[in-house]
């Protein structure tokens, strides 16, 4: 059970702040628990906390409340009331992922010399906010700045902030924005407690892509539970560049070649969808996801983030439990009320799923 101790992080690292969940520096080693402790959800669709770029990573988990492989459940010996089959949470593609690069080198956090970074949870507004600067080996340096969300308001749709600004000179950048199909499904570091599938979960059906978007479409191969996932973008800069999207077996993506220019700040919105059914077919479900991608692009990335405050604002005049004089029972206690909310806000229908939607290795649900 050695790869499951438990590591507490120190609070240099994790300061006690009344609003935010926040860390200000990168350890490799508390990587696992603040992929959970950052998480982002709502009930439906719910997103671990890692890093943008997609790596480092210990399970890089994205789930939808409900959707699940079966797998036959084998006795040594049978009886009566014995059940046939189990039920999974599955690991869905991955579309949370922004790699960059400048002067063709990958930003990479374990090794990438950072002169500022900084990484909070923000209870009040619903969002997951990193900033850093980035002292890359040329003599460039770089100052990289994200927010995620997933809406608390729009149950299918999530959304992702990423702005770069090159601080000391002109150089190319390259933003390659990702869907990737997830992987095999393993246990991370061999923990006992999540379940191992034999082989491919989902199967693609349905891929196409057209100027910034991706749409993609799966099926389960025993549930028979269907899928889509699609993710569209908006560049805002006046930096010039290009964009080609593509698309192949394993992902899509949507790579932006940027001629940067120092000082000059570059925008990139991208928007996520998921839409799950039991009994609808693929390409229904990746209409359902164009027109959510229509209707993001339309109203514009602030749109979210102000529906995100008005949520917030709502739960937390009803829920706010305030502690005088003790910072880290304060922060515990917004931090539990946040991912109650998280959890629930918009579970209607299917109930509140298994950990929230922050990771693996539960196969039933608490209330």
């Amino acid at each position: 059970m050695g790869d499951l101790h438990r590591r507490h992080p120190p609070q240099d690292i994790y300061p006690r702040e009344p609003w935010r969940l926040v860390e200000t520096h990168f350890d490799e080693r508390y990587l696992a628990a603040a992929e959970s402790l950052f998480a982002t959800a709502n009930g439906y669709l719910g997103m671990r906390g890692t890093c943008d770029e997609g790596q480092p990573v210990v399970h890089n988990g994205t789930y939808v409340n409900g959707f699940h492989e079966t797998w036959p459940i084998v006795y040594g010996e049978e009886a009566y009331g014995f059940a046939k089959l189990g039920q999974t949470i599955v690991d869905v593609p991955d579309a949370k992922i922004i790699r960059l690069y400048v002067d063709d080198e990958p930003f990479f956090l374990p090794t990438a010399t950072l002169e500022g970074f900084e990484r909070a949870l923000d209870l009040q507004a619903g969002t997951l906010d990193r900033e850093l600067v980035w002292a890359h080996s040329s003599g460039q340096r770089v100052s990289i700045r994200s927010r995620r969300l997933v809406s608390l308001e729009h149950r299918h749709l999530a959304a992702i902030e990423y702005e770069v600004t090159l601080l000391a000179s002109d150089a190319p950048v390259v933003i390659v924005s990702e869907v990737v199909d997830s992987e095999r499904s393993a246990r991370p570091n061999g923990d006992p407690r999540t379940r191992q599938f034999g082989c491919e979960v989902l199967d693609t059906e349905v891929t196409r892509t057209a100027e910034a978007r991706v749409v993609r479409g799966y099926v389960t191969r025993s549930s028979g539970m269907t899928l889509s996932c699609a993710i569209d973008h908006e560049v805002r800069t006046d930096c010039s560049f290009n964009v080609k999207a593509s698309a192949d077996e394993a992902a899509g993506r949507v790579v932006y070649s940027i001629d940067g220019t120092v000082g000059t700040r570059i925008r990139l919105i991208k928007y996520i969808t998921y839409h799950s059914s039991r009994r609808r077919q693929v390409e229904e479900l990746c209409q359902r996801a164009e027109r959510v991608l229509d209707r993001a692009v339309e109203k514009g990335f602030q749109d979210l983030l102000d529906s995100q405050k008005r949520f917030l604002d709502d739960f937390w005049n009803c829920s706010d439990v305030e502690v005088r004089d003790n910072p880290e029972w304060q922060q515990t206690i917004r931090f539990n009320l946040f991912q109650m909310c998280q959890a629930t806000a918009r579970a209607e229908g299917v109930g509140v799923p298994a950990k929230g939607l922050t990771g693996p290795g539960y196969e039933g649900h608490y209330f």
